[in-house]
């Protein structure tokens, strides 16, 4: 058995038939037309359909935004990347050489991206009821971390606001740095005149939820 398939049934639990599939969902686009996009596609959809059915099962008490908030919390991008650092996956991942030497092994864009594209692969080949169990061994720790469902930090802020007579935070992006592949978004968050933060993240969306999570801070702490 080869070094990858060692690593696949290692990281997911069954061997692969086809490593070429593999070795597509951990290609970069900067290495070749022949990536991850595709393969990325179908896993953050299988991921989201594994995660929907055991959070239905696993918080039977729980309104649709209460697992909402918890679904969204735990397929963010950053989350995927976490889950692949613990994996190994920025040492098996195919890079043109400007990715690497610009850090896109340990970019979470990257990172969770080629991880969706894996269980992609893994659900190709082995169907939903493997790629379920993978997904829940993966994820079974941060699953039960947090027996409440956690609240969005833009959703807090955006309540703060309300319950304070106050406008609706306004976000802007101020700056966009890094290449193509790894971009870092600096992004403004403001309640009126009364305080503003900033945050910078591997995307607007990242961003923003930092830069929430500051102020919000900020302003409970007064």
């Amino acid at each position: 058995m080869s070094t990858l398939a060692t690593w696949i049934e290692a990281a997911f639990g069954l061997p692969p038939r086809d490593e070429a599939l593999y070795v597509r969902a951990l290609t970069h686009g900067s290495r070749s037309a022949d990536n991850y996009e595709r393969l990325e596609f179908l896993g953050d959809r299988v991921l989201a359909l594994v995660m929907a059915e055991w959070l239905y099962e696993r918080f039977p008490g729980e309104s649709e935004g209460q697992l909402s908030k918890r679904l969204n919390a735990l397929v963010t991008g950053s989350v995927c990347a976490e889950i692949g650092r613990e994996l190994g996956v920025p040492a098996q991942l195919q890079l043109g050489k400007q990715a690497r030497d610009d850090g896109a092994s340990d970019s979470d864009n990257v990172l969770g991206d080629a991880v969706e594209a894996l269980i992609g692969a893994f659900y190709q080949e082995h169907g939903f009821d493997p790629a379920r169990a993978a997904v829940r061994r993966l994820w079974a720790t941060r699953v039960s971390a947090d027996l409440r469902a956690p609240q969005h930090p833009k959703s807090a802020l955006l309540e703060w606001a309300a319950a304070q007579g106050r406008r609706p935070p306004e976000y802007a992006v101020v700056d966009r740095a890094g290449p193509h592949h790894a971009p870092r978004f600096t992004v403004r968050v403001s309640v009126g005149k009364l305080a503003e933060a900033t945050a910078t993240g591997g995307s607007k969306q990242e961003a923003e939820t930092a830069a929430a999570a500051t102020l919000l801070a900020q302003l409970e702490a007064r």
